[in-house]
């Protein structure tokens, strides 16, 4: 492992500020190291997840990401970080033909999106990250990933993604969600369902019927276990309306089969509660567009940028976006 770089950035930062957001680990020129070594570096991290850059082709980057437990096919905050790195930590010494192939925009980029593209090869297939600019009226933060506009303003990019369609699964009853949660049944949203969604990594939305219930949810045993062996492993994501700091949504994200009791910012969860919000027009119908808290119980506060809206076909497209800062850079003893 001797030499190779890796970058650490935070995912989701709340107005891009450091040390918010969900940290990741990004490894360089990794495709000569075996699966057991890239497990350990993600457990050594001590983060939620690690991601493996081993090169490019014509198609991309081709990138794994570990949690602590395995090797997975997608996840969120990874995916927007290691883009991030690697449009603007890396040093130019890829072959020119490659880069141009991964920055070139899809054929099918949708209005609004910048010119600054990356391709992701992962375990679900491509995944297409983009740049997008936003006027954020001169906020508190401590101006990391901002510049100044023309007109005095702040200018902050924002990464976004497209993740894969939702794929919407069981309903679960009420009784069981709230008690995995520690929560009584009436602190379960009665109005919307409690359903399992994926974009590549499965999630358990539960809609709660306040912030209140959102903080003192924790999972339960037995009946966190008895659920995973019922219905196999998922995160567990809960939000109510309102936030505490001006966000559409307040959520939480549990991951404990995965080796992440909770997690500060889930891309993947995210994607998935988009899709769950366009499918059960819990916002009102029409596409989504929603700012979601989380992480601030953990003292990490992430700020989530969701977007749903139906194809011509009536499918469901989903798109995640935040803010990724740069914290440390270094090399591999």
């Amino acid at each position: 492992m001797t030499g190779h770089r890796f970058h650490v950035v935070d995912v989701f930062a709340r107005d891009g500020e450091r040390f918010t957001g969900n940290q990741l680990a990004v490894f360089h020129d990794t495709a000569d190291l075996p699966e057991e070594e890239l497990l350990a570096l993600t457990r050594e991290s001590e983060f939620s997840e690690c991601t493996f850059v081993e090169g490019t082709t014509e198609g991309g980057y081709d990138v794994r990401i570990f949690d602590p437990a395995e090797e997975l096919p997608f996840a969120g905050h990874p995916t927007l970080g290691t883009a991030a790195v690697l449009r603007e930590l890396v040093d130019g010494d890829r072959d020119t033909d490659a880069d141009d192939a991964a920055a070139a925009p899809a054929d099918d980029a949708p209005t609004g999106r910048a010119s600054d593209e990356l391709t992701l090869n992962l375990g679900v297939g491509p995944i297409d990250v983009w740049v997008e600019r936003v006027d954020d009226g001169g906020s508190d933060g401590d101006g990391a990933g901002r510049a100044d506009g023309d007109d005095g303003s702040h200018v902050r990019e924002e990464y976004w993604m497209r993740q894969i369609p939702p794929e919407f699964g069981e309903t679960v009853p009420a009784g069981i969600a709230a008690d995995v949660l520690g929560l009584d049944t009436a602190e379960v949203d009665a109005e919307h369902p409690v359903r399992s969604v994926s974009t590549g990594l499965p999630t358990l939305v539960v809609p709660l019927a306040s912030v209140d219930a959102v903080e003192r949810a924790a999972t339960t045993e037995p009946a966190y276990g008895e659920f995973i062996d019922e219905y196999g492993g998922h995160n567990v994501l809960v939000f109510a309306r309102g936030g505490v700091d001006g966000g559409d949504l307040h959520g939480r994200v549990f991951a404990d089969w995965a080796g992440v009791p909770e997690d500060s910012a889930t891309g993947s969860a995210a994607g998935c509660l988009a899709g769950w919000l366009l499918e059960h027009r819990y916002l009102g119908d029409g596409p989504v567009a929603a700012t979601v808290e989380q992480g601030y119980e953990m003292g990490r506060p992430s700020r989530l940028r969701l977007r749903a809206e139906r194809d011509s076909d009536g499918d469901p497209a989903v798109e995640v976006g935040g803010a990724v800062v740069p914290v440390a850079a270094g090399r591999l003893l």
